[in-house]
């Protein structure tokens, strides 16, 4: 469904840059003027206009259904990682930390393992 709803809106967005590419430039923006060409009757005009309006209108249900079709079926989820439970109060049971797993525990340890008592004065090179 998801998939079907994605190809209607990018064939929306080619369609919608189409029709304001050939609309008339009115207020010749950046120096270019809204010169006489194919495209220069009222009638024309007012199709384009009225196209443009309809194929946002498109995009915009679209943009708002793929939104919605996101966050439809996703769970509540804790920030920390756990799972959120339904019935539990903003305020109910105070959180606390991870006590196995983290970055910072995987580092303590290997920092403890790896610290060897600090020599008391410079070593002299022993030969083998």
């Amino acid at each position: 469904m998801q998939t079907v709803v994605i190809v209607i809106h990018l064939m929306i967005v080619a369609v919608m840059i189409g029709a304001v590419l050939l609309q008339k430039s009115e207020g010749g923006g950046l120096g270019m003027g809204g010169g006489a060409g194919f495209m220069s009757s009222r009638g024309t005009a007012n199709l384009l206009t009225r196209t443009t309006a309809v194929l946002a209108a498109g995009f915009f249900l679209t943009s708002m259904f793929l939104s919605w079709h996101a966050g439809y079926s996703r769970a509540p989820s804790s920030i920390i990682g756990t799972p959120a439970s339904q019935g539990q109060p903003a305020g109910g049971a105070p959180i606390t930390a991870p006590t196995s797993g983290g970055i910072l525990d995987t580092l303590k340890k290997a920092d403890e393992q790896q610290q060897a008592p600090a020599p008391s004065g410079p070593q002299v090179p022993r030969s083998q």
